[in-house]
């Protein structure tokens, strides 16, 4: 059901790496999920988080494949601001980011947004006996990145005016940043990286980056030192062999469940730290729990998927020759590079302790179905790079000799790409 761009083996590869990063997470989130101390009631399925997961793994498949068949040409904003949906979908998460932050120093809706693990990140939603937890940041990391390549694209080369264009573009995503920043500081630094990243790629001079990085600098500083938890994460990083049984606990029990493993683990299921050992072990540290069952042979299939999935990713970006595609498969490519990146650092302790989750494998409603959108996008990106079949009115199609002297070469054609073959 996934394969459904034909002769077209990038894009086949991609949707078949996502689909197995995602059934790997289904299987060690429900693994992870596993609790001696009571006894699973199927009348509360959803409450349960390898439960949860299971339903949101072919969901999350239906996703991949309806986005795929969506063009992503209707996402360019030269078709108008009014009728584009990245605009809403932007629109939408500013809205739900101001209620959160709303929520921390007024807290009027307490059963709406809950306080959870002392911040505010997740809106809950009641459907009946049930409640969806939703989380604002990561819809507006994706909506950000599709609205930057669509306002990168309908500016072309004036992006390098630094005042007219560069300046309100950094203002804008600062805005949407500095919602997120008081409650989710990992997040909110992913999306100003992406964002300066696809500027680049964009053709933003560098002398106009350049200026602004001591200003954002100054600005994670001071969201760093007003927060005692981001400062003792910090210091627990730095001294790694102290505070093993407060700060740098959860680092610790990571780094014993990737030594126990080995090098084949100690088989599926078979692991002791997720119980009670290893603080979100379902979430931001699944990795370990991969690495502790499966051992450093688990791990290392994980980053190959990984790696596999960015080489293929970046085929796609060179054969498209469209450069709203381009950029916007840029971006989408760079957002899971990264924060798989981030993630894994953090669980191998390279990096600080922070909460970005591993995409498609760690659990997370959210997390996988609006990845699983974006990667649709990217699917549709690969089926259009694609050159289509040569077809003559009343003639038979060219020979492969002479189709060889032609190349396909995009133009703008009253707001539209058109790619035709040209000498």
């Amino acid at each position: 059901m996934i394969a459904t761009i034909r002769n077209n083996p990038v894009a086949d590869s991609v949707a078949m790496i996502v689909v197995l990063l995602m059934a790997i997470g289904t299987v060690f989130v429900f693994s992870a999920g596993a609790n001696i101390a009571q006894e699973m009631d199927f009348h509360k399925f959803y409450s349960y988080t390898g439960l949860r997961q299971v339903l949101f793994f072919p969901l999350a498949c239906f996703v991949m494949y309806g986005v795929s068949r969506y063009d992503y040409r209707r996402l360019r904003l030269s078709r108008g601001i009014s009728k584009n949906i990245t605009i809403y979908l932007l629109a939408t998460s500013i809205v739900l980011l101001a209620v959160v932050l709303i929520q921390r120093f007024y807290p009027i809706f307490p059963s709406f947004v809950p306080r959870i693990n002392q911040h505010y990140r997740w809106i809950k939603i009641p459907l009946g006996p049930i409640a969806v937890s939703f989380q604002p940041s990561e819809l507006a990391k994706w909506a950000v990145i599709f609205a930057l390549a669509g306002v990168c694209d309908r500016l072309g080369d004036e992006i390098r005016m630094f005042w007219k264009r560069f300046v309100p573009i950094c203002i804008a995503v600062g805005f949407v940043v500095a919602l997120i920043i008081v409650e989710d500081f990992g997040t909110a630094a992913l999306i100003s990286l992406l964002a300066f990243l696809m500027l680049i790629i964009a053709g933003v001079k560098l002398w106009h980056i350049l200026p602004s990085l001591p200003i954002m600098g100054v600005a994670f500083y001071v969201a760093v030192r007003h927060s005692p938890t981001r400062v003792q994460r910090i210091t627990a990083f730095l001294n790694p062999d102290k505070w093993i049984d407060t700060i740098n606990y959860q680092p610790h029990q990571s780094l014993i469940a990737l030594g126990s493993g080995g090098l084949w683990g100690k088989g599926l299921g078979r692991g002791i730290c997720k119980y009670g050992h290893l603080p979100e072990d379902t979430t931001d540290f699944i990795f370990a729990i991969i690495g502790e069952e499966m051992g450093f042979v688990g791990n290392a299939v994980v980053i190959l998927l990984f790696i596999m999935l960015v080489v293929f990713g970046i085929l796609v970006i060179i054969r498209c020759k469209d450069p709203f595609g381009r950029l916007l498969a840029s971006g989408i490519l760079l957002a899971i590079a990264i924060q798989a990146a981030l993630n894994i650092g953090v669980v191998t302790v390279v990096l600080p302790t922070k909460g970005i989750p591993l995409p498609f494998v760690s659990a997370g409603g959210t997390s996988m179905l609006l990845s699983a959108a974006a990667m649709g996008v990217l699917l549709n990106i690969a089926k259009s790079c694609a050159a289509p079949p040569v077809t003559q009115p009343h003639a038979q199609r060219m020979s492969v000799e002479a189709e060889a002297e032609y190349e396909w070469c995009g133009t703008m054609e009253s707001g539209r790409y058109v790619e035709q073959l040209v000498p």
